[in-house]
């Protein structure tokens, strides 16, 4: 069987409420796309009955595929084990709480045709669905990584995003990479765009972030800064025998 084009690839955590409506509304829009796809979702270790629920949905979307990690993990390690499943030749990744729009997703393609990696931007939407306070915390934190790492990306913290699987074929895994795929992508030559996304509001579960979680994110932004320092671009030139 021929590998899907497009592969979803989400993590999830304790995310019961609103798994059945992500993925009736992802199926919805995908089919309208006309390509073949599938769904990835890594559960990672949630609490709340996430892994039942989501094998028995596995009846309901033949294109649905599901794992779990072993422990709590973080975002990082479950949305990049969702990436490393993926066969298509677009990822998409999205969060399960059901703040990223589906619909969306031909603004993405769109965008791919003149890009690599596409982000979504939800600067113009952010006070429809986060409070005051996350609103500021994240605009003063997208400011400050931007100096830092010269980094064009307006808003880093929104997962929603499209890319060519061989942007990020032999990236390092690192705890926080998800923050930081697009600057990474794009040290290694890729082009990377953003498109004006909605953020949608969280009616179920509840948010897994705090001012902790951000106070780690400048922790992992030197990290990063030093991990672009000592990277280097390069390419095989010519290989003999010809493959």
């Amino acid at each position: 069987m021929a590998p899907p084009e497009i592969s979803f690839a989400i993590p999830c955590h304790n995310e019961t409420s609103n798994l059945p409506t992500l993925l009736k509304e992802i199926t919805a829009e995908a089919d309208k796309l006309g390509r073949s796809y599938e769904i990835i979702v890594t559960d990672d270790c949630s609490t709340d009955g996430s892994w039942a629920l989501l094998k028995a949905l596995t009846k309901l979307y033949p294109s649905l595929r599901v794992q779990r990690l072993d422990r709590n993990s973080g975002e990082s390690a479950a949305s990049f084990t969702a990436i490393r499943a993926a066969r298509g030749d677009i990822i998409v990744t999205m969060d399960a709480d059901l703040q990223n729009d589906p619909s969306e997703l031909p603004l993405f393609f769109a965008a791919l045709k003149e890009a690599d990696c596409v982000c979504g931007n939800r600067q113009a939407t952010r006070g429809e669905g986060d409070n005051w306070l996350k609103q500021q915390t994240s605009r003063i934190s997208n400011g400050i990584r931007s100096r830092v790492l010269q980094d064009q990306v307006g808003d880093a913290g929104c997962t929603y995003r499209a890319f060519k699987r061989e942007t990020v074929a032999d990236l390092p895994f690192f705890k926080g990479i998800h923050r930081f795929l697009p600057i990474l992508i794009a040290f290694k030559g890729y082009r990377v765009s953003e498109v004006p996304v909605v953020n949608r509001l969280r009616t179920g579960g509840r948010s897994h972030y705090g001012l902790f979680d951000r106070a780690g994110a400048v922790v992992d932004m030197f990290a990063v800064r030093w991990l672009k320092s000592r990277m280097i671009r390069f390419h095989v030139a010519e290989r003999f025998p010809p493959e």
